[in-house]
């Protein structure tokens, strides 16, 4: 009972604690939107190239750096790093203006921020009845994606990691989910509902960068790695088109928002998609992108830390849907 008693206060203060955190992330926010934007933006750049550094994150992204590029030097994986710190500081500056930077006008597409390509392809599919699957990957300012997506009339769910904090987490949800159609968190039961949305002919979107403990074993820049199974899983369990699609930062707080021609996907000897060769087409089309702009990937990230070995069960081996 006691026991109980002290994981019910814990809750409690936890709780408080993750009120008190988004009232005064809220606060800080309400008084960003105040100052320029611009400003704002290459403010927070310069201070995260200062601070990045005191982190230890920034070590395994140098590590992570020198393995992907060994034949880049000391001084351009160092800037390469800077870059990186840079990036994320603007992605989450950016989340404030989210509504003000994406002023893309079809019918003036080069005034704005915003550059599109494959426009044709967007209009195209919002025209076709059934189902299709995008990925993208943590370049540039991702969030970009889906708004760009609802503008063409092509309505899609992205799967997205909400914050721990349950405050921020619903802040963060209402406020995307005005401008980038409908979110799903990736909580127990995510794959279902995106199965759900796909039998139905919708679309649906998610990043495919980052660690999944337990995931198919493949590589990436040359490395083992684990891969989320879930779209490959997906695309051979409904046999619907893959797109890629990525946002890159342009100078000028501008941006390029692009997708690309669906894969040929991989098949099996029954005419079925591959799941492991899928998972590891689409590492193949990031790591791409990454190489195209290293600067503005999350180096920091443990994407080659693997899994332990399981008893009963062997790492990697892919289960077909």
């Amino acid at each position: 009972m006691r026991a109980q008693l002290f994981r019910a206060a814990g809750r409690r203060l936890r709780m408080a604690n993750y009120w008190l955190i988004a009232q005064a992330a809220k606060a800080a926010i309400f008084i960003l939107r105040l100052l320029p934007m611009d400003a704002a933006l290459n403010f927070a750049d310069r201070t995260a190239r200062r601070l990045g550094p005191l982190f230890g994150r920034h070590r395994v992204a140098l590590d992570n750096l020198r393995s992907a590029f060994p034949d880049k030097s000391e001084a351009e994986i160092r800037a390469i790093a800077l870059d990186m710190w840079g990036n994320m500081a603007r992605l989450g500056a950016e989340y404030i203006y989210l509504d003000r930077l994406f002023d893309y006008d079809p019918a003036r597409p080069d005034t704005g921020r915003i550059v599109a390509r494959g426009t044709d392809i967007y209009e195209r599919l919002a025209g076709e009845k059934k189902a299709h699957i995008f990925f993208t990957a943590h370049l540039g300012n991702f969030e970009l994606i889906p708004v760009g997506a609802e503008t063409f009339g092509l309505h899609t769910t992205a799967l997205f990691r909400p914050p721990n904090n349950p405050y921020i987490a619903e802040y963060i949800f209402s406020t995307r989910s005005t401008a980038m159609g409908k979110l799903l968190a990736s909580r127990r039961g995510a794959a279902i509902e995106l199965a759900r949305i796909l039998e139905s002919g919708g679309n649906i979107g998610a990043l495919v960068d980052q660690k999944f403990q337990y995931g198919l074993r493949t590589t990436f820049f040359g490395r083992p790695c684990e891969t989320s199974p879930l779209l490959p899983k997906l695309a051979r369990q409904f046999d619907c088109d893959v797109y890629p699609a990525r946002s890159t930062r342009l100078p000028g707080n501008r941006f390029l928002l692009e997708i690309e021609e669906k894969l040929t996907l991989p098949r099996d000897a029954e005419g079925k998609v591959d799941v492991l060769t899928t998972a590891q087409l689409m590492n193949d089309v990031v790591e791409r992108w990454v190489r195209e702009a290293p600067g503005q990937w999350m180096w920091f990230h443990k994407r080659w830390k693997l899994s332990p070995p399981r008893k009963g069960r062997r790492a990697g081996k892919a289960t077909q849907a």
